[in-house]
């Protein structure tokens, strides 16, 4: 939708500057008090509150959005997360107690919770508030300083955020840096004390080797393709709306969207049936004309996905309407896909639902396992052993039964791949962990010499000892 919107980059002389000063702030203890991590956290709050309309803007501009459509997937959900960080960050800093232990509760053993120093996000397009404000909120109430490289696909958001950051963050602790290939290279020459990367496997893969320089730790979220597991018998008009809804949200450019249907041969038309019901409830208009469904992020990506739709051998259920000069790509589900199809070849991220049929769900878990472990996996039954069943021979990122997309916005429960669809979680305390180094410390005093004396040679005499202080039958085990 943006591509006539341009970015000012960041001078390439400037990001080892960014750098260098940042890690002098972080040595200085800019954020060390938690008073100090609060205030940055309620500042960004503040940020997206006060901008919320020009947000909504930069979201059509960049993605064909709906106002209702970017409140509630992105400015709502991390203003959330702002008010969950800013609530419980002194929770979440507090030293922790090492489990009681006899042997060992005169040393008071310890977990610090410490940041790790300058953090470098790289962002996605696709959800360019809460996946780059996201982690900047974690990263922060960990006491962390942070550079966020937002995507240069998306603009008119990425240019918004760089504007606003300076004028409601410390510059001293939070830094935006723009830019495509060169600039994202020349950030991964530097040490960072860990690296989230958000997008596909191909660039993960050159994230991590450029890491693996610097020995930067890395997190990666990578999407995948996130199958939907049907059991025929389940309320298929709720599970067609729920599917829907997860595979045409932000037009399907979303890590987690439904990206293909399993269901047994005999059960494809009733669900082709029902999703074509609920598509023609969404856009009584046609999905053409409705303000509702979004648009295809660039050319690039649109002629992707139309051209993985040409090569299909399935067969066009219904939807199948693209128009490049508008970015369209109708909501499309195809059936009769079989699993060398062009569209099972790479994760989708548009709107299109191909349907798989199977003999019967064992048929369909094994489809699953022979292909990478996807970020999220869909099941919608009412039968407990059907869902027990999926779950507990397939791994993903996220076993969600009855619904789509919801699972990243419970509050509480971590966001993360497995395998190539990535590594590490994160999504409010689990990005504060994220960037957080679990310190392990105590305090040995003198008079515990007395019972652990024996460890010091010479070993003959210290043998005598440790069978007077804790007996031959406790020495053996």
């Amino acid at each position: 939708m943006s591509d006539s919107t341009e970015l000012v980059y960041t001078p390439l002389v400037e990001i080892p500057q960014i750098h260098a000063t940042l890690k002098k702030n972080f040595k200085a203890g800019k954020l060390r008090s938690i008073e100090a991590r609060k205030t940055q956290i309620l500042q960004l709050a503040y940020l997206i509150q006060d901008n919320y309309d020009r947000f909504k803007e930069s979201f059509a501009a960049d993605l064909g959005r709906s106002s209702l459509e970017t409140a509630f997937l992105d400015l709502d959900s991390t203003i959330s997360d702002c008010k969950i960080a800013y609530d419980r960050v002194d929770k979440w800093a507090r030293t922790e107690k090492a489990p009681f232990n006899i042997n060992f509760v005169g040393f008071s053993p310890v977990i610090r919770k410490e940041p790790k120093g300058v953090v470098l996000s790289i962002s996605p397009f696709n959800y360019p508030v809460w996946l780059s404000l996201g982690p900047m909120i974690g990263a922060i109430a960990a006491g962390n300083c942070f550079v966020l490289k937002p995507s240069e696909l998306s603009p008119a958001t990425s240019g918004l955020i760089a504007e606003l950051v300076p004028k409601y963050m410390d510059p001293d602790v939070v830094r935006i840096v723009l830019g495509a290939v060169p600039e994202t290279t020349k950030l991964l020459e530097l040490p960072w004390d860990h690296i989230l990367y958000t997008g596909s496997g191909r660039v993960a893969k050159i994230v991590c080797a450029a890491a693996a320089n610097t020995l930067s730790p890395v997190s990666l979220e990578l999407g995948g393709k996130s199958p939907v597991v049907i059991d025929p018998k389940c309320d298929l008009k709720t599970a067609a709306k729920r599917i829907m809804w997860g595979k045409c949200a932000n037009a399907g450019q979303t890590c987690v969207a439904p990206d293909y249907i399993l269901v047994p041969e005999e059960a494809q038309d009733t669900v082709i049936q029902a999703l074509k019901e609920v598509h023609d409830e969404f856009y009584p208009s046609g999905s053409v004309a409705s303000p509702d469904l979004g648009r295809i992020v660039n050319k690039a990506h649109f002629a992707r996905i139309k051209g993985l739709l040409d090569k299909t051998s399935g067969t066009i259920a219904f939807g199948g309407q693209t128009d490049e000069s508008k970015l369209f790509i109708a909501p499309t589900v195809v059936r009769g896909v079989k699993g060398d199809d062009s569209l099972m070849s790479e994760e989708l991220f548009g709107p299109i639902l191909p349907i798989v049929p199977v003999k019967d769900l064992d048929a369909a878990i094994e489809f699953i396992n022979a292909r990478d472990h996807p970020l999220a996996l869909y099941v919608f039954s009412q039968d407990a052993s059907f869902k027990a069943k999926v779950f507990d021979n397939t791994q993903s990122g996220s076993a969600v039964a009855n619904d789509t997309l919801v699972h990243c916005a419970a509050d509480g429960l971590p966001f993360g791949g497995i395998g190539a669809s990535g590594s590490g979680y994160h999504a409010r305390k689990f990005t504060f962990d994220m960037f957080t180094h679990l310190r392990s410390s105590l305090d040995s005093p003198s008079w515990m010499d007395r019972i652990l004396g024996s460890r010091f040679p010479p070993y003959s005499v210290s043998c005598s000892l440790r069978k007077t202080c804790y007996g031959t039958k406790h020495l053996s085990q």
